[in-house]
C-alpha cells in the first residue's frame, strides 16, 4: 500500500482515458509555464472519484501573458475549436485566431488536440450562479504530482459547487460520490 493518497486517482486516470493523454497535456502546459488549475472530471478523479472523464478541464489565470502562453501550448498540441454538431473536418477548416484575447473573451472554449479534448474555462460557477476566478480558487486548491509534474487541482468543494450549478444529468450522477468524498475530507483534514 502506498503512502500517497493521490496514487489511486493517478492510476485510475491513466487506465481509463486511453484517448486523453493527461501527462502530455500537463507536460506541455508546464513547459510553457501556464498557470492553471485542473477542474472538472480529472480534478474529481484526483480527489478520489471513480467516474471516468473524456476531457481535460483547465481554468487558467487570465493575465494576457499567461493566456498567451496557454495559446502557444494549445497550438503545440494541434488544437482546433471543438463545436457541437459540427464535424472535425469542418471545424479544422474554420479560421480561428487562437490567442490571449480570444481565450479571455470566451467563458468556455473547447478544443480538440492531439492529446485529447481540452476545455478552457475563465471561471467556475458557484452554487448561486455567480463566478469564481482563478485567483480565488487557487487559494483553496491542492498541489500534487501527476506524471512527474506538479499540478494544482481545484478544491473538491469548488468542483461540487460548479456541478451543482451546471444542472446536467452527468453532474447530478456524479454529485453523490463527490459529496461523500468531501464528507471524508472534512472528517480527516
Amino acid at each position: 500500500m502506498t503512502d500517497d493518497p493521490w496514487q489511486h486517482a493517478r492510476d485510475d486516470i491513466a487506465a481509463e482515458h486511453v484517448d486523453l493523454d493527461i501527462a502530455r497535456i500537463i507536460e506541455c502546459f508546464d513547459r510553457h509555464a501556464v498557470e492553471y488549475l485542473i477542474v472538472g472530471g480529472v480534478a474529481a478523479t484526483l480527489h478520489g472519484a471513480s467516474r471516468p472523464t473524456g476531457d481535460f478541464d483547465s481554468l487558467p489565470a487570465t493575465t494576457t501573458e499567461n493566456l498567451t502562453r496557454l495559446a502557444t501550448a494549445l497550438k503545440e498540441l494541434g488544437a482546433y475549436l471543438r463545436v457541437e454538431d459540427v464535424s472535425d473536418e469542418e471545424t479544422r477548416a474554420l479560421t480561428v485566431l487562437l490567442d490571449a484575447l480570444m481565450l479571455k473573451n470566451m467563458d468556455i472554449s473547447t478544443w480538440r488536440t492531439d492529446a485529447g479534448d481540452i476545455d478552457v474555462l475563465t471561471a467556475l460557477p458557484t452554487r448561486d450562479g455567480g463566478r469564481t476566478f482563478y485567483d480565488d480558487l487557487a487559494t483553496r486548491a491542492r498541489r500534487t504530482s501527476l506524471g512527474g509534474t506538479t499540478v494544482t487541482v481545484a478544491a473538491l468543494v469548488d468542483i461540487i459547487a460548479s456541478k451543482d450549478w451546471s444542472n446536467r444529468p452527468k453532474d447530478h450522477d456524479a454529485l453523490p460520490e463527490l459529496r461523500e468524498l468531501q464528507r471524508r475530507q472534512d472528517e480527516n483534514p
